[in-house]
């Protein structure tokens, strides 16, 4: 089964750019773990470029295909030609907190709203093509403490629950910091208390 707390989301800022019978669309794509974060990036895409007569927008703050958190906007464009086909994209895209702006430079001639519902649609699935993400993971971060005798059985015990060592000290004791995905932090305790006999000593720490 899927891990609802892990998915794809975009690496940073992308952007890709068509011309449909004269008219020039450009798609500019972004993460948006909120509304708020969305609503900054329009914000700037508009400051950007305001020349452009058009910027219709659509954005999921969540999840890949999760609408408790979305947005859009035609700006201007025919009701439905551009911010609904745009979110229809995104939702079906796989990717999760993600912003789409697609700013528009009229031509000289008029796509229609089938024209330009393929337009919009497209330009988003353009730029999505080549987008850069990274793993969303929900995390915890936990201060485990040793003795010098467990060393090499944590040291294996760790890769197998994707924990990250982030930090190690070596005094009376051995110390790690280490982070792993929240699903598996309950299983890493017990695994370590078997593994140590109930020697380790396991706190969270506050991320």
């Amino acid at each position: 089964m899927d891990d609802p707390t892990r998915y794809r989301v975009p690496a940073g800022a992308h952007r890709a750019e068509q011309v449909i019978s004269r008219s020039r669309f450009v798609c500019s794509l972004a993460r948006a773990e909120t509304a708020e974060a969305a609503q900054e990036f329009i914000r700037a895409i508009r400051e950007r470029w305001p020349d452009s007569r058009h910027h219709a927008t659509a954005w999921v703050a969540g999840p890949p295909g999760s609408t408790t958190q979305v947005g859009m906007s035609d700006d201007g464009e025919p009701h439905g030609t551009a911010g609904r086909p745009m979110l229809t994209v995104l939702l079906h895209s796989g990717v999760g907190e993600v912003v789409a702006v697609v700013t528009r430079w009229f031509g000289g001639i008029k796509l229609g709203t089938g024209g330009l519902a393929r337009a919009y649609a497209g330009s988003v699935e353009l730029a999505l093509t080549d987008l850069p993400t990274v793993e969303r993971m929900a995390t915890v971060m936990l201060d485990l403490t040793i003795g010098y005798g467990r060393v090499d059985a944590i040291q294996r015990l760790l890769p197998r629950f994707e924990a990250e060592v982030l930090e190690e000290g070596y005094l009376d004791r051995v110390s790690y910091r280490i982070r792993l995905p929240a699903t598996a932090h309950q299983v890493l305790c017990t695994a370590l208390a078997d593994a140590t006999q109930g020697e380790a000593v396991i706190r969270v720490v506050d991320d």
